[in-house]
């Protein structure tokens, strides 16, 4: 069963091996951050699937990873000492790979001949914050978004509770995703005016759990925003659109020029 989902961004700033000085400015995000692992945790999760932006984004298809054996580190970001080991759920994997497929969404059901499979940033930023006080047979099911069409995205979300529903383990589900990267001048994407309002408005539809705004979002405002979390929210809104929830503004913030949301959605 689906018992867990949120939303969270990825900034590797926000850890303070990494950002140092810096990560005291996202205080509000890494408080947020420390909260929703503790409400992770009461949950008890048996395999935690993670949306990335960041994993082997494939245009046409939805990359669902079927390694057991996955490793991180955060070494491009200077730090070589953070290294996570974990292992997926391969089970979960082909399940959901198999009623995509049904349902005619196309996806790739990842291996290769390599012994671990690399997680992203996308992955192992939320992981740093989320897993630390989990059981240490925790699973992690790393997901890449596609480019598909919205409506295929949302429909790969209530594969994932249709299946998660018919499985014996709890699962928890995290949308890794920042939101405009446009906020400032200063910004990485450069300034969009479109940024700020991207960012309310998506944080207002989740508040308000309106779905339909968010799949009405106009494709020429989304572009403009520079946003990396869209897809992301899309796959989530679809897994918990047959779901009582109540969603929870843990905390947003942009102080880099980037729009930072920890959101959670409490399945009741």
């Amino acid at each position: 069963m689906l018992n867990f989902a949120a939303l969270t961004p990825h900034p590797p700033i926000i850890i303070p091996e990494i950002g140092g000085e810096d990560s005291k400015k996202t205080s509000k995000t890494i408080t947020a951050m420390e909260k929703l692992s503790i409400e992770l945790k009461k949950t008890s999760p048996d395999t935690i699937i993670i949306i990335s932006p960041h994993g082997l984004v494939y245009p046409d298809r939805i990359n669902i990873c079927g390694m057991l054996n996955l490793r991180g580190t955060l070494s491009q970001f200077g730090i070589g000492g953070l290294k996570f080991k974990f292992q997926n759920d391969p089970e979960l994997a082909e399940a959901l790979t198999q009623k995509a497929e049904e349902n005619g969404i196309q996806t790739l059901l990842y291996d290769n001949d390599n012994s671990f499979f690399e997680l992203d940033h996308g992955t192992v930023v939320p992981l740093y914050f989320l897993a630390k006080e989990l059981k240490k047979d925790i699973k992690i099911l790393p997901i890449a978004y596609s480019y598909q069409d919205k409506g295929l995205l949302f429909a790969f979300g209530e594969i994932i509770q249709e299946v998660a529903a018919k499985s014996k383990k709890k699962i928890a589900l995290i949308a890794s995703g920042d939101l405009s990267h446009r906020l400032t001048q200063t910004a990485p994407a450069g300034y969009n005016e479109s940024g700020k309002e991207f960012d309310k408005l998506i944080i207002n539809h989740l508040k308000a759990k309106d779905i339909q705004g968010i799949l009405e979002m106009d494709d020429d405002f989304i572009e403009d925003a520079g946003e990396c979390g869209y897809r992301s929210i899309l796959i989530l809104i679809g897994a918990l659109s047959k779901t009582n929830f109540k969603p929870e503004i843990l905390s947003y913030e942009g102080p880099f020029g980037v729009g930072y949301a920890v959101i959670n959605f409490k399945i009741l």
